[in-house]
This record gives structure tokens, C-alpha cells and sequence, in this order.
């Protein structure tokens, strides 16, 4: 059983051919850091047009890697949602029509979801099997999933203000540094001590697996604001912040495994890609006694693959959309797991 999968939530226009149970047969990522690296953020005008020149190219490529025509296909899975508007229906607008022209089912999927299914990908086998705690750390989300089963998820904790990516992309404007955050802060950060600058820790310390980066935020602007550049190597000060974020996502994600009894732990979404969260993550869960997955990490980033997986497994349950289903730029993750659960 095979899948198109196509995405197009953000700044990446991707589409790739899956196979059950996770075998990637191509996987095609245009990515547009050029387009918006000049504003220091993705401009949603502008990726728009970028995923409205190459969808078509990147589905025609992902076809042609695969060795597939559209008669070796069982569906079509595309992002539906959360993301901007202006992706979300270009990528839905190629995904009807192709699938309308090759007489093939529409699946629309929730892009966490598929960031969910990220570590099943690549060998062919699954990593994990559920049920484990999901860490989803990316631009727009930071979320902490109790994923018992395909489809069945308890929302254990969230951020109440920036997500992790934003807290990358702000802190590194702070820093004069480019776009995206995250890999400019990692690149920064090498080499500098991350003891230097005590940043604050939000919420570490009570109940509740929330998160809170907005203040992290804060404290960097009013750093940098006392202590004009050369008073600290600016190495150790992204380090510090670098630490910091680290820090938080290490401490909630080892307590909600604790909260509900769960020895595995997946982390995915771009940020998931962080060498030093990998490190710090690893180590801490391995004192815990956890077992930790990482997915490959040019799955981490958005890509078509993921949304594929997510699409056949619902296509296997019997799922399917029709030409009236649209797109929806905000899709709570309530909306999606049906339940959720506090730790308060």
C-alpha cells in the first residue's frame, strides 16, 4: 500500500511516495530560507508563490524518484491544517487534482500528526511501537502528547505563549543573527559555555507540563541591553539562551513520562533536530531509565513523507475526503485528539 503525501503548511514545499509499514520510496523537500531569510521570518505572501510555482515540479520529482505512476498508488494524503492559509490550499488544490485525475482518495491530514509519525519512518520498520509520550517541537507548536495508539492521544501539556521555534527565531534576531533561529543559535552556540548567563527556567518546577518562552524572550532582550557586545563573548550568550530552551523541554518531557508511566519518549518536529537537545535528552533519559527516539534528522524538518504515513494509516482505517474538504490555517490539536488530559 503506497501513498502521495504532500505538504505545504509553512516555508517547505515537499511531497514524497510511502509505503507501508514506513518505507520511504521518495522524498522531495523544496525549502525557501532564501525567500524569506532577507526578513528574518517567512512572509506568507511570498510562500505562497513559491508553493504555487513548485508543487507541481516537486510532485512530478517525488513521482519520478519513486519510480511510480499514479496507478501504483492506493491515495493521496495531504496537510489540511494547522499552518498558512495560502500553503495549506495550494497544497490542497494540487493534492485534489491529482487525486481527482488518477481516481484516487483524498486523506487530509493534521500536520502534527504526521510530525507524530516521523519516527516510524525510514527503515522500513518502526522504531517505536505505542504507546510513548510525544515531544512535538517546531515553529509554530510545542506540545506534549501521551500517544497510546495511532489516533489516540492525550494532550499532557502545551506552551501558553511562544512556541519553541519562535523562542529560536526571536532570541536569534536579538543576537543579529540570521534565519531560520534555531540553526544560526546552534551554530553560535558552539564552543561557548552554556553555564555563562543563567536564563530563566519557566515553570520547571510546578505540576503542570505547560510551557512558557515568552519570558526567556524577555530576559535576553534585557541581557543584552545591560551588557553591551564584548562584555561576554557572544558565543556564550547564545549558548546560555541555547541551554536554557534545552533545559525546559528536557525537564517536561522526562516528568510526563514520569506522570503517566511511560519508559519511551519521541521527540519530533524541527527543533527536534538540535544536536545539543539530543545530547542533553539522551543522557537525562538514559539516568531516567527512558528510552528516547530521535527521528533521522531530515525528518525532523516538515516533509511529505511524514503526511503520507499519517494519510495511509488513516486510509487503512477506512477514512476518506471528498472534494468539499478545505483547508483551516488554525486546527487546535484538541480538535484533533478528541480529549485531553491536565496534570494540575
Amino acid at each position: 500500500m503506497r501513498a502521495l503525501g504532500i505538504e505545504s503548511s509553512c516555508d517547505e514545499t515537499a511531497a514524497a511516495v510511502v509505503e507501508l509499514p514506513g518505507r520511504i520510496l521518495s522524498n522531495v523537500v523544496h525549502g525557501q530560507v532564501e525567500v524569506h531569510a532577507r526578513y528574518g521570518g517567512v512572509v506568507p505572501e511570498l510562500a505562497s508563490r513559491a508553493h504555487a510555482r513548485h508543487i507541481q515540479p516537486v510532485i512530478e520529482a517525488a513521482l519520478a524518484q519513486a519510480g511510480m505512476t499514479p496507478r501504483d498508488l492506493d491515495c493521496v494524503a495531504v496537510t489540511i491544517g494547522p499552518g498558512l492559509i495560502g500553503g495549506l490550499l495550494t497544497g490542497l488544490a494540487a493534492a485534489k487534482g491529482f487525486a481527482l485525475g488518477a481516481g484516487l482518495p483524498l486523506v487530509g491530514v493534521h500536520h502534527m500528526e504526521g510530525h507524530l509519525m516521523s519516527p516510524f519512518l525510514d527503515s522500513g520498520q518502526p522504531a517505536f511501537d505505542f504507546p510513548f509520550v510525544a515531544l512535538l517541537v517546531s515553529g509554530g507548536h510545542t506540545l506534549l502528547l501521551h500517544a497510546r495508539a495511532f489516533g489516540e492521544y492525550l494532550c499532557l501539556g502545551q506552551t501558553r505563549d511562544d512556541a519553541v521555534g519562535e523562542a529560536f527565531d526571536k532570541g536569534a534576531r536579538l543576537l543579529g543573527l540570521g534565519y531560520p533561529g534555531g540553526p544560526a543559535i546552534a551554530r553560535l552556540a558552539e564552543g561557548g559555555d552554556p553555564q555563562a548567563v543563567h536564563f530563566p527556567r519557566a515553570l520547571p518546577e510546578k505540576k503542570d507540563l505547560d510551557f512558557s518562552f515568552s519570558g526567556l524572550k524577555t530576559a535576553l532582550r534585557t541581557f543584552l541591553a545591560r551588557n553591551p557586545e564584548g562584555a561576554i563573548p557572544r558565543r556564550d550568550v547564545a549558548a546560555s539562551y541555547q541551554e536554557a530552551i534545552v533545559d525546559v523541554l528536557t525537564i517536561k518531557s522526562l516528568a510526563a513520562c514520569r506522570a503517566i508511566g511511560q519508559r519511551r519518549l519521541v521527540v519530533a518536529g524541527g527543533v527536534g533536530a538540535n544536536r545539543r537537545l539530543r545530547e542533553v535528552l539522551r543522557e537525562r533519559a538514559a539516568a531516567a531509565g527512558i528510552e528516547v527516539c530521535f527521528p533521522a534528522v531530515a525528518l525532523c524538518t516538515d516533509n511529505g513523507a511524514m503526511i503520507a504515513l499519517a494519510g495511509l494509516r488513516r486510509w487503512r482505517a477506512g477514512e476518506r475526503d471528498g472534494a468539499q474538504r478545505n483547508a483551516m490555517a488554525r486546527w487546535p490539536v484538541e480538535r484533533l485528539l478528541g480529549e485531553t488530559q491536565r496534570n494540575a
